[in-house]
């Protein structure tokens, strides 16, 4: 089996828990003839996989996609997040009611509808990943109001079956789900989709898991954080993700990947707790535990701050802490 563990997302330069000046360079060169300072080359120095946000929040563009595969090694995969018209109608009704205020309510819920146009320009827009053997999974992340019923059960598998052609994640997060074990097994299983298991602060109907994989495919892990005191109640949404897993917290779950060896193809580890870069160094702290590789040099900044890692990773000297590559990222 292969093991890969990387980060929810890449890209995180603005707010107070901002990448810059930890993991990447605290300012950008804007100096005339410089390209600047590609965050995704950097990133693909240190993990061979990672976790797509913004393709929740848009749909993708081949034009972007491409560039992102021709910016990574040849092995590197990337697992991509269905866009939320799919997954959260309802947060995209909203949306489309900020944009448009004054719109009739029953054209919203039009417009909230999946289409056919809206499956074809996801699939245009992931088209050059896939094409590249860089697509390590489409991730369809359920809200904790999709609760298990014959309509929610039959969407998801008319769902699954629209991207049946890729390999599926399905991260779902309510208890009923869980309670109708053999049958949600059964969706999932039909279609080889992977059941993610999630690590996040517990409501009263947060699903049960076992940890164990469902498919012999592949295996898809999330961890979220536990900062349960920010994950409700929040004044920024980034707020929420401000969580740091011990060794003790992490070895729990390189255990689970561990055991998961003789029972799966590969296995998808990402760490979503991206708060002041703390998603990096649980994924360090992983890779450590399962006996991977540790790859790149790590700024002193990051390793000042976090000193869990420093016995992990070759620190990065003052001139080449931060490399100037050929390209600049400005699409994550």
């Amino acid at each position: 089996m292969s093991v890969h563990v990387g980060t929810s997302g890449w890209s995180y330069p603005s707010g107070k828990g901002r990448w810059n000046g930890l993991f990447y360079p605290a300012t950008r060169s804007k100096r005339a003839g410089t390209a600047g300072f590609d965050e995704l080359r950097f990133y693909a120095e240190h993990f061979d996989t990672v976790e797509v946000n913004s393709t929740f929040y848009g749909q993708p563009r081949a034009e972007i996609t491409a560039g992102w595969a021709a910016r990574t090694p040849p092995a590197f995969q990337f697992s991509l997040k269905l866009y939320q018209k799919f997954t959260h109608p309802k947060m995209f009704r909203e949306a489309a009611l900020k944009s448009a205020p004054g719109a009739e309510g029953t054209l919203l819920d039009v417009l909230a509808m999946v289409t056919q146009s809206d499956i074809d320009d996801f699939r245009g827009g992931i088209d050059p990943i896939a094409r590249a053997g860089k697509l390590a999974a489409l991730l369809a992340q359920f809200p904790p109001s999709f609760t298990s019923s014959p309509a929610s059960r039959d969407y998801l598998g008319q769902l699954l079956r629209l991207f049946s052609d890729y390999p599926m994640a399905v991260e779902l997060r309510h208890s009923s789900w869980s309670d109708a074990f053999a049958e949600t097994l059964q969706l999932l299983n039909g279609f080889g989709a992977a059941w993610v298991q999630i690590d996040e602060p517990k409501f009263r109907f947060s699903i049960r898991q076992n940890a164990l994989p469902n498919v012999t495919g592949f295996y898809y892990m999330r961890l979220h954080g536990r900062n349960a005191a920010q994950w409700w109640r929040h004044d920024k949404s980034e707020d929420r993700y401000n969580y740091l897993y011990s060794a003790d917290e992490l070895r729990e779950f390189s255990d689970t990947a561990g055991a998961a060896k003789a029972l799966v193809k590969k296995a998808y580890l990402y760490t979503n707790n991206h708060f002041s870069a703390k998603s990096v160094v649980n994924a360090v702290m992983l890779k450590a535990q399962l006996g991977e590789p540790i790859e790149g040099e790590y700024p002193p900044e990051l390793v000042e701050r976090y000193p869990e890692i420093r016995d992990l990773v070759i620190l990065s000297t003052p001139k080449s802490q931060f490399p100037t590559p050929n390209f600049i990222d400005h699409t994550s």
